[in-house]
């Protein structure tokens, strides 16, 4: 291949040797690494350059020579432009073992561990599960068209054109087309980048963020639309603090946990549509159940629950121990937590505000003794707190991931520093046909 600076446009052949941790097949030519979107490991393809760096290059499938015996057909028809899913041509058995080989090799390589036990990968349901999620608006002049879905697979500063999401939940997902064409006969088709989703047990919103004062008949046709769909319509005019319901006036987003267990209640959350909640509400039951399992909580325990959010986790383990404690450092999720614990009659769990990406050692509950320690940080992870915790009465920890490379990076630091055992770990499939991977881990001392 060319060293020039210029893209050849002519396709080479590459053989995929290994997948990268966003999905795409890594080849070798040259010497230099080539990342190429659309391969699987052990497969023979025809390739197009796409891009150059120092370091390494980007190509896309052109052809597949030899085809890997675990690519399969996509079930999105938008699958070759849409940046929403990477691996829907990889069957289920070999998405999961490859997301449990990158957290494997995160953990010996920057963690330099390796779990006791390895537990069996959590799966749901691989299609309609997505609940949460932002698509991307724009009116395209040249195509005459208003496009609307997520960022385009090539291109992220385009915006792939889909009529519906596979991964979408059902409430929503048939219809993103619809929402084009409602949004290509408003007046504001030109001040509304971006359309947030977020689904509970019994309704879909949607939350139009508009950069101008919307017309009335704009918002006759949006509360129209929420009508004949079912959805509610909230609008955004500035800020997070600005959205508001259009239509209905007082709707109410809710999700279940159930306890699993006949002497436990179930835990009910309310939240707003902009708040953090797991993104596969399936998964997300799933987990909860594997938590506690891992967790073991017991009726004298006082557990510290940090990175809290809504109470996902604080709520079903207060109903399990003595005491427990959620932090999290957003104030608006923390006091939709403490309603949440109200609303389902929960009085042996507290909650606080603290920015846990900062020393806060000196905080009341940061001093107090805690048998147990559940973690679950966004993807920075948790090295911040792991400065001045655990304390020594802390004898087990259960860490939730979204981030296998900051996982990694905290066990070493729990097992080097703290004294823990990394006892067992496992992947779970919160957003299956995409390379993310979501994962569990136990600490013991």
């Amino acid at each position: 291949m060319s060293r020039s600076n210029s893209v050849p446009s002519t396709p080479f052949e590459a053989h995929i040797t290994d997948l990268s941790h966003d999905g795409r097949g890594v080849a070798r030519i040259d010497g230099k690494t080539v990342f190429v979107s659309g391969g699987l490991l052990g497969e023979q393809v025809l390739a197009r350059l796409r891009k150059r760096h120092r370091h390494f290059d980007e190509a896309d499938v052109v052809e597949v020579i030899v085809p890997s015996p675990h690519r399969v057909e996509p079930r999105c028809r938008h699958f070759a432009h849409c940046s929403g899913c990477s691996l829907q041509h990889l069957d289920a058995e070999s998405q999961i073992a490859a997301k449990q080989r990158v957290l494997s090799e995160n953990f010996e390589r920057i963690g330099k561990v390796s779990p006791q036990l390895w537990l069996p990968p959590l799966t749901g349901e691989p299609w309609g599960y997505r609940r949460k999620g932002r698509l991307s608006v724009r009116n395209v002049m040249k195509k005459g068209r208003v496009l609307v879905g997520f960022r385009e697979e090539q291109n992220p500063r385009f915006v792939a054109e889909i009529q519906q999401c596979e991964v979408m939940h059902p409430a929503l997902g048939p219809k993103v087309g619809l929402l084009a064409d409602l949004l290509s006969g408003m007046d504001a088709v030109d001040t509304i980048p971006q359309i947030e989703f977020a689904a509970g047990d019994e309704l879909m919103a949607l939350v139009f963020r508009h950069m101008q004062p919307l017309s009335e008949r704009d918002l006759a046709a949006l509360t129209a639309f929420g009508q004949q769909h079912g959805l509610a319509i909230y609008l955004q005019p500035g800020g997070n603090s600005s959205v508001h319901p259009l239509w209905p006036e007082n709707p109410r987003l809710a999700f279940r946990i159930a306890s699993g267990d006949a002497a436990v209640a179930d835990v009910e959350l309310e939240f707003q549509p902009l708040d953090f909640v797991q993104v596969n509400a399936d998964m997300n039951q799933r987990m909860m159940a594997r938590t506690l399992e891992l967790l073991d909580p017991q009726p004298t325990d006082r557990v510290l629950d940090l990175f809290c959010g809504l109470g996902n986790f604080t709520l079903p383990i207060a109903r399990r121990v003595a005491d427990v404690v959620g932090v999290e450092g957003e104030h608006g999720l923390v006091e939709r937590a403490a309603q949440n614990a109200a609303r389902n009659g929960i009085e042996n769990a507290r909650f606080h505000v603290a920015n846990l990406f900062e020393d806060q050692r000196a905080a009341d509950w940061a001093r107090q003794p805690w048998d147990k320690l559940l973690l679950d940080p966004p993807r920075a992870g948790a090295d911040k707190v792991l400065e001045y915790l655990p304390h020594k009465q802390t004898h087990r920890i259960v860490y939730v991931s979204c981030h296998p490379a900051s996982l990694a990076r905290d066990a070493g630091i729990l097992v080097n520093q703290h004294g823990f055992k990394l006892k067992s770990a496992g992947v779970m499939d919160m957003f299956p046909h995409t390379a993310h991977v979501e994962s569990i881990a136990l600490f013991e001392r």
